[in-house]
């Protein structure tokens, strides 16, 4: 019975965890190269846009826009441009509100942003005012991303979460942060089945104190 509840409670746990707290996704493209590799496993954290805003140059997943063609359920882009800013693409270059933007991310030499060859208002032929609740993402890969040039901003209610790090292939920094959840995982069923035990060892106590209170009367 005591594992019982502690493998249970295990279960919740990842259950929780992967719907609230943190969700693994696969990359199936070369649209985040060289940042993300094709094959690699992020982990997303699902929790930490409800204490602070999305940032630009955040890397997060979102789920398919209506005019993305793909058939991926989820992608996976950079933030780029934020709700009511005026992005616009100048000989290759991103520029917001109309001064060029340092993108610290893009490999060197920098990748050309063009606009998209679609006519749209979000193609970035002209400059573009991201509406409110909303966010322009790119790919790093900026001559082979279809982004919001494409399918257009986001709402801020399709994105997944911002990704946390890259859980394989496996870093040194990767190592250390699974080997403090699986530290606390440990402690935390450790904890749980202490408790049992305590409970388990007091009841057998108060079973044995039971018949010989009732001799003494």
């Amino acid at each position: 019975m005591e594992w019982l509840v502690v493998l249970v409670v295990a279960l919740l746990l990842a259950v929780g965890v992967r719907a609230e707290v943190a969700q693994m996704f696969y990359i199936p493209s070369g649209s985040m190269l060289p940042t993300l590799q094709i094959g690699d496993r992020i982990v997303v954290d699902k929790l930490s846009y409800r204490f602070h805003a999305v940032q630009r140059g955040d890397i997060v997943v979102f789920r398919r826009p209506p005019l993305e063609q793909a058939d991926y359920a989820d992608l996976v882009k950079r933030v780029i441009g934020l709700p009511g800013e005026t992005i616009s693409a100048v000989d290759g270059r991103v520029e917001i509100d109309g001064r060029p933007l340092n993108e610290p991310w893009l490999p060197r030499p920098l990748p050309p942003t063009d606009p998209s060859p679609l006519d749209a208002p979000f193609s970035l032929n002209r400059p573009y005012t991201v509406p409110a609740g909303e966010y322009f993402v790119m790919g790093d890969n900026r001559t082979d991303s279809a982004d919001s040039r494409y399918f257009g901003p986001i709402p801020r209610d399709l994105i997944v979460g911002k990704m946390a790090f890259v859980a394989w292939p496996l870093s040194a920094a990767t190592w250390v942060t699974a080997l403090c959840v699986v530290a606390l995982l440990v402690l935390v069923l450790l904890t749980v089945s202490r408790r049992g035990r305590r409970r388990a060892a007091r009841r057998a106590v108060q079973g044995e104190r039971g018949p010989t209170a009732a001799a003494v009367r």
